[in-house]
């Protein structure tokens, strides 16, 4: 139904049509706000989000005449730098679009390059070194049912090799087409909602499993934030 290391914001020379992401993170129906607002879970329990990064990647834009426009390019999308959230896709073909899809984490090609750098550099705290591959999602935050110490709650969700991949991707279609005009500039507005990282198909309960740092329960919580993503504003 949901920053970064450094600006996320790029722009490919000539042509065509530009389209402007914007990502918004909400806590169900509440704007995030980290370390200071209470939120409640499916089970009513309290928290607070003290973090919240993740990787978004494999870009496609798939148009109404059914061709499909491709980007290649990682973005670390991360809730305490805002800049982030917003990043520029150009040189789009012009025409009308009826889906936008990505990948939620780093693909297997390249968890298995090593140490690179942009996005992906290790400096940005989103590399398990002991495991060789990348973290996709953080989500991190503190409350009173958590029995972990200092009652925090930690979600590290990786992994790409079988049974335990969470790679997901996630396609979200527009309630009316998204039109690209010749050298015009769009703006596509997505919300991006944390509170579903904890919840359907699978409830988590603070008190029962505050912390996934390894591979055993992440498909898991993968299979939750499906949901994640919505469009709260169709190009403009």
């Amino acid at each position: 139904m949901a920053t970064l290391w450094v600006v996320m914001s790029f722009c490919v020379p000539v042509g065509n049509g530009q389209l402007s992401i914007q990502i918004d993170h909400y806590v169900g129906q509440k704007v995030m706000e980290l370390d200071t607002v209470y939120y409640r879970n499916a089970l009513g329990q309290q928290f607070t989000v003290t973090k919240f990064k993740y990787y978004i990647s494999n870009l496609s834009l798939q148009s109404v005449a059914g061709k499909t426009v491709k980007l290649d390019e990682y973005f670390l999308i991360n809730e305490e730098e805002p800049v982030s959230k917003r990043f520029d896709w150009a040189n789009i073909p012009e025409g009308a679009y009826s889906d936008i899809s990505f990948v939620l984490g780093v693909d297997s090609v390249h968890n298995l390059t090593g140490l690179q750098t942009g996005a992906l550099d290790p400096i940005n705290a989103m590399f398990w070194t002991w495991n060789t591959g990348y973290i996709f999602l953080k989500l991190e935050g503190k409350s009173p049912a958590s029995t972990s110490s200092g009652n925090i709650f930690e979600y590290h969700i990786g992994g790409f090799k079988a049974p335990a991949n969470s790679i997901r991707t996630i396609t979200l279609h527009f309630s009316k087409p998204l039109i690209i005009s010749n050298n015009g500039t769009h703006l596509l507005h997505l919300k991006a909602d944390a509170l579903e990282v904890l919840q359907g198909p699978t409830t988590i309960d603070f008190s029962k499993l505050s912390s996934v740092t390894d591979a055993h329960n992440a498909p898991m919580v993968a299979n939750n934030y499906m949901d994640m993503f919505s469009v709260i504003d169709d190009a403009k």
